[in-house]
């Protein structure tokens, strides 16, 4: 086994550690900023959806007041107005989607379907008060990263439209009727806001860049190859192996081999220094010999 085929050996070997190393770390690095990303993203959406309920409580219902003795506004509950802006939103970003799951709603399209009611029973059963859930799940365009935060009835003056329908707004209970909605108690968890943002997106992306980190980590490999074999053969293999072509010559009493010249002081160097020292003290022995 020649000494290039050795040292290619071992630098491959280093090469295949290295890069199983770094294609681990990578990639969990990667996936991790990816899921990152993706809370931010839900987390932005969680607060939007706050920020869109509050408004409508201080800004909004106030002025509609009057109104709501002869025809109930929709518009003036929060939650229907945190739910409308996120349905327009998803106009343009289907995926991404805003519900206020409720056990008992009032409005029968916030009725939690079976994995939101398991987030809702898990906030309503928890031996300490979560504050929020997240988990993944899939679906048919991909995994989804869901982030949950509990429906609490904190304001007791929510009860006098969810206690008993007779307390209810009668414009309330022409629009939606008295069989949903009621019976919700003060502090009783009823629902929960639950963001669900896809996590295909930033996966693909980590993943086009994990690839191309890889990529660009190869083409670094090849070149160092390539350099280091030809500063192995133009350093070390060559003038070992004029050395050991002209050591084959001056065994076999040919001493017309010139002597081996190698500039610097490396190891190849000195080696070449004393093959040559070698070389005339054997040629030397053998003129005495001869006389």
């Amino acid at each position: 086994m020649g000494l290039r085929l050795k040292f290619n050996i071992v630098l491959f070997l280093v090469f295949a550690a290295g890069m199983g190393v770094s294609a681990y770390v990578s990639h969990e690095l990667l996936q991790k900023n990816a899921k990152e990303e993706v809370l931010r993203n839900a987390g932005l959406m969680m607060e939007a959806a706050l920020s869109i309920r509050g408004y409508t409580v201080q800004q909004v219902k106030p002025h509609l007041e009057s109104q709501l003795a002869e025809t109930f506004l929709p518009q003036t509950v929060p939650a229907y107005a945190a739910t409308e802006t996120f349905n327009t939103l998803r106009k343009k970003y289907p995926d991404y989607t805003y519900k206020e799951a409720t056990l008992n709603p009032t409005n029968p399209r916030d009725k939690a379907v079976d994995w939101e009611a398991d987030v809702v029973n898990a906030f309503r059963n928890a031996s300490t008060p979560l504050p929020e859930v997240m988990g993944e799940r899939p679906t048919p365009v991909g995994p989804m990263l869901y982030l949950a935060r509990p429906l609490q009835i904190k304001d007791p003056a929510c009860l006098a439209c969810h206690s008993v329908p007779s307390a209810a707004p009668a414009s309330m209970i022409k629009l939606y009727g008295e069989n949903n909605g009621f019976g919700w108690k003060h502090m009783e968890i009823i629902g929960a806001q639950v963001v669900s943002v896809p996590m295909q997106l930033p996966i693909d992306n980590a993943n086009k860049v994990f690839k191309t980190f890889m990529g660009s980590l190869t083409a670094i490999f090849l070149v160092t190859f390539i350099v280091l074999n030809l500063m192995l053969s133009v350093m070390i293999i060559r003038p070992i192996s004029r050395m050991a072509e002209a050591a084959d010559k001056v065994s076999t009493g040919d001493f017309d081999v010139p002597e081996f010249s190698s500039k610097g002081k490396d190891e190849v160097h000195a080696l070449g220094t004393s093959f040559n020292r070698m070389r005339r003290s054997l040629q030397k022995a053998l003129k005495l010999i001869e006389r």
